[in-house]
């Protein structure tokens, strides 16, 4: 799997992270900053809510930047390479349980997002998935139970 730091993202992601810290450096510290000063104008700090709100904003934003930082330079391009009908991260699967057929993408943990088909590699079913190929059939523990999942394909 990944050693500890890595973020498995794809292309796309990776620009969403850098567009997201790109506005949080340039727009959103500006704008907290400008908060900052106006609360202070009010007067006395100790029971200033604007103020209080602004500065837990801007600690906010800033542990966000380090994350976002830190992600970015750990990141891990998934490749988008044909890898012979074996599932990997960033494939892209049609898979089948019973009489109903599901697709998802296997993205890094930073993307995931179930409602829109993108599952971690992290995940149980992702995990599941992982060297598989088409044909196979994985059982999946889930809430519910358990899912026999029939890969359909494989891209």
């Amino acid at each position: 799997m990944s050693s500890i730091g890595d973020a498995y993202l794809t292309r796309d992601g990776l620009e969403k992270l850098k567009k997201e810290l790109t506005e949080l450096k340039t727009v959103k510290r500006k704008e907290i900053a400008g908060r900052i000063q106006d609360a202070k104008e009010l007067g006395d700090l100790s029971e200033n809510a604007e103020y209080a709100e602004a500065k837990d904003q801007q600690a906010f934003t800033e542990g966000r930047i380090v994350e976002l930082e830190n992600t970015i330079k750990n990141a891990q391009v998934i490749s988008e390479v044909n890898t012979g009908g074996i599932v990997h991260i960033g494939s892209t699967i049609k898979l089948s349980a019973g009489s109903n057929e599901v697709q998802y993408t296997i993205v890094g943990s930073n993307e995931a997002n179930p409602p829109q088909g993108l599952i971690s590699n992290e995940s149980p079913l992702g995990q599941a998935f992982i060297g598989r190929q088409v044909g196979d059939t994985v059982e999946v523990k889930v809430p519910k139970g358990t899912v026999n999942y029939k890969i359909l394909s494989v891209s």
